[in-house]
């Protein structure tokens, strides 16, 4: 029985690299999703990993750049890459870039976050 926990418990902290990572699409989400996305996964795991591969680059800097100037995030590592894309109509594989950005949570965060907390409450009441 110990061992199954054991196991369970090894699961979870593998599990969690991959729980916050946000991969980025340009063209499934809007802008700001990404940012409240990314918002939430630092409340909970107190870091945030931002990926996209080509056009969505932009949008990954973008969303980083804005927690960082909103004083909620702090820049901890950027790795750039490329990888091959295979694409059926195509015999080669295409290379596309790849951008990876790992953010943490600013001395302030928790504080910031309170207050526009405390914001969207008074403007509901």
């Amino acid at each position: 029985m110990e061992e199954i926990a054991d196991g369970v418990n090894s699961m979870n902290i593998g599990d969690s690299q991959k729980r916050n990572r946000i991969q980025v699409s340009n063209t499934k989400k809007p802008l700001f999703f990404y940012v409240n996305l990314a918002k939430r996964y630092m409340q909970q795991f107190n870091e945030v990993e931002l990926s996209a591969l080509g056009m969505a680059i932009s949008t990954v800097v973008t969303v980083a750049e804005i927690l960082k100037n909103n004083g909620l995030a702090v820049e901890k590592k950027i790795a750039t890459s490329t990888v091959d894309i295979r694409d059926d109509s195509r015999p080669r594989p295409v290379q596309k870039a790849k951008i990876e950005i790992v953010l943490g949570k600013s001395e302030n965060f928790d504080e910031l976050m309170a207050a526009a907390e405390e914001e969207r409450a008074a403007e509901e009441s």
